[in-house]
C-alpha cells in the first residue's frame, strides 16, 4: 500500500515540528494554567477522489463554555476499499492517535471521545460497520459516538480532507 504521510498541523496551516503527544502535553499544561476545562474529541473522515483515498484525523480540544481548537493529520492512500473497509480504516486511525494519547488525557484528567462518521441509521451504507467501530472502540476503554453525535469526524475533520 502506497501512502504518503504528512505531518500534525493547526488550523490556521502551522505545522507541529514536534512529536504530536509532546504537543498534546504542552497544550494541556497550557490550558491547565490558564483555568480552562478540557474535553478531546478525535475523529477521522475520508474522501475518495478518483484514484486516491484521503483520510484526516483530527484531535479537537473542546474548552468547556470557552469555544476550542485541533490538530490535523492528512494521509493519501491509492488501496481500493470498500465503503465498510474505508469506515473500519478511520476508526483504525482515530484508535491509533487516542491509543498513543490515552496515558496523557488520563495523566491531565481530560475526558476523550472516539467520534466515527458512521451513520446509526440503518438505511446507510455506512451502517454496515458500526457494530465493529463501536465494538473496537469500547473494547479498547474508549467512550463512543457515531452520527449524529460524532462532530469530530462528522464536522471537523470532513472540513479539513481535502
Amino acid at each position: 500500500m502506497e501512502q504518503v504521510q504528512q505531518q500534525w498541523r493547526k488550523l490556521n496551516g502551522e505545522r507541529i515540528k514536534i512529536p504530536i503527544a509532546e504537543e498534546v502535553t504542552n497544550v494541556l499544561m497550557r490550558e491547565r494554567e490558564a483555568g480552562h476545562e478540557l474535553k478531546v474529541c478525535i475523529g477521522t473522515d475520508s474522501q475518495v477522489k478518483g484514484k486516491v483515498t484521503e483520510f484526516a484525523t483530527v484531535i479537537v480540544f473542546i474548552r468547556k463554555g470557552k469555544g476550542g481548537f485541533m490538530y490535523i493529520h492528512n494521509e493519501i492512500t491509492r488501496q481500493k476499499m470498500s465503503i465498510k473497509q474505508r469506515m473500519l480504516t478511520e476508526v483504525g486511525k482515530s484508535i491509533e492517535i487516542a491509543y498513543a494519547l490515552c496515558n496523557i488525557f488520563s495523566r491531565y484528567s481530560v475526558d476523550m471521545e472516539v467520534h466515527v462518521d458512521i451513520n446509526t441509521n440503518p438505511n446507510f451504507k455506512s451502517n454496515d460497520a458500526l457494530k465493529e467501530a463501536m465494538g473496537y472502540i469500547m473494547g479498547m476503554g474508549f467512550a463512543f459516538k457515531a452520527k449524529p453525535h460524532a462532530f469530530a469526524s462528522s464536522s471537523c475533520a470532513n472540513k479539513v480532507v481535502q
